[in-house]
């Protein structure tokens, strides 16, 4: 760069460190992150970026760390309605007693609006600008997503028996179909077929979702090996592991995402492996729910891609992604017996180009490339309770409260200020939440 070049950006961050990501276990100091449009300029030193670049819009964030925007690789973002309505349960007690009962009585395109805003707002407010759902009315998640400005992979549900969504998987295939053509191409809404789980979907459907799959190059994501006793019952039944039977209608490749993977052998290992599949950890989800425990240090070493998601706020209750990274390293280290399993740098990857890689987005997001998308967080660490500061990933998988988040940027536009939502009006929002509390409250008292 010649020493009289100057370049006109649109946004300059300076921040007293930035972790790229990629390259891996990197941590710059005194940089600046450039904004041109959508997308990535440059990262290089304030002092360089003081002789060679003007921007119209500068923000001097002196204790803070700019890092990719987290990627939620699962969750049923609109279930946020139904945080706390059912805790401390197993799961088919769960899902059949009080889950699916509720859905039956309350799903709605309106339900789900409300709903996946409810979440989006808590996941901007906590680091994550990309999310994977898996819920009734994909098209109004999509919708929602698109307007207010979030990365989304909108999965298609499918599953055996009627919902407020459809009559079953034939509806369901063919609404996703026209999901499919209807956001084809977009940087920000994606749409992958969602099967529910193996226990809940037939042979028939699921050949029909990997033709589908297969036909219109989009990604599967499924529930799978979520507890002890989904291997036992389809051992019984079909003689073989849920893992084999999805490969047998090819419907573990590249481009297929496994949710939970708490029941993992020496068959599912080799499976994993040689097709490429990717695997979504849920921790707390399954902590709470007493499914068991993925073995994310067993799979990393056999270089097998695993992101992290949150699960539906009702298993988990809450969006915040730092927090389920916090619990993924702990509880790594716990189920390995080794104390270095999942370091700070390698969770931060989990919840970031890790994800990206998941959803098959890794080329655009999920790290501070130059390029890439500029979907960028920034979170203070200049409190008391943060200091001292040795070493900022650490501090961001171990001592982090997600509340010191104080910006984002999707694609160069601000959806976090100074801790505050630029896109959503929480004091309407949250009108139209308490309308949706107290009708379920009320329904739940009158049965």
């Amino acid at each position: 760069m010649a020493a009289d070049t100057i370049i006109a950006v649109d946004t300059r961050i300076n921040a007293r460190w930035v972790i790229p990501v990629v390259p891996e276990h990197q941590v710059l100091e005194h940089h600046a992150l450039l904004i041109l449009g959508d997308r990535i300029e440059a990262i290089v030193p304030q002092s360089e970026a003081d002789r060679h670049y003007r921007a119209r819009e500068t923000l001097n964030l002196g204790d803070h760390v700019l890092l990719p925007g987290l990627v939620n690789a699962h969750g049923h973002a609109a279930m946020s309605l139904f945080r706390g309505l059912a805790d401390d349960l197993p799961l088919m007690t769960w899902l059949q007693e009080h889950i699916w009962p509720a859905e039956g009585a309350f799903i709605s395109a309106d339900f789900i609006g409300d709903g996946t805003t409810l979440a989006m707002a808590e996941m901007l407010r906590t680091g994550t600008t990309c999310f994977s759902d898996m819920y009734f009315f994909p098209e109004v998640v999509a919708e929602s997503a698109r307007d207010t400005g979030m990365r989304a992979q909108v999965c298609v549900p499918v599953i055996d028996f009627p919902t407020p969504w459809g009559s079953g998987p034939e509806e369901y295939l063919r609404k996703g179909d026209d999901l499919i053509r209807r956001w084809p191409d977009d940087d920000y809404i994606r749409v992958a077929l969602g099967p529910h789980a193996p226990y809940t979907v037939s042979d028939g459907p699921l050949q029909d979702i990997a033709r589908l799959s297969e036909s219109r190059n989009v990604p599967v994501q499924v529930h799978l090996h979520e507890t002890a006793g989904e291997i036992r019952d389809a051992l019984e039944q079909t003689g073989v592991r849920p893992s084999e039977r999805l490969a047998s209608f090819g419907l573990l490749t590249d481009t297929t995402q496994c949710v939970h993977m708490t029941q993992v052998d020496k068959t599912d290992l080799a499976l994993l492996e040689r097709t490429g599949a990717h695997v979504i950890h849920c921790p707390e989800s399954n902590l709470k729910l007493a499914s068991g425990f993925c073995p994310v240090h067993q799979l990393q070493s056999q270089d097998i891609n695993v992101a992290i998601g949150t699960d539906g706020a009702a298993s988990n209750n809450d969006h915040d992604l730092f927090g389920e990274l916090s619990s993924a390293a702990m509880l790594a280290k716990a189920v390995s017996g080794n104390a270095a399993a999942l370091s700070a740098h390698q969770a931060l990857a989990m919840g970031t180009i890790n994800g990206a890689r998941a959803l098959g987005r890794d080329h655009e997001i999920g790290s501070l490339e130059v390029g890439k998308q500029a979907d960028v967080i920034a979170v203070d660490l200049g409190d008391p309770f943060a200091q001292p500061v040795y070493d900022p990933a650490s501090h961001l998988i171990y001592s982090l409260h997600a509340r010191q988040l104080s910006h984002s940027w999707i694609g160069g536009i601000p959806q976090v200020q100074d801790g505050r939502l630029t896109r959503i009006d929480m004091n309407d929002l949250m009108l139209r939440v308490r309308d949706w509390s107290d009708r379920i409250r009320q329904h739940r008292n009158n049965t």
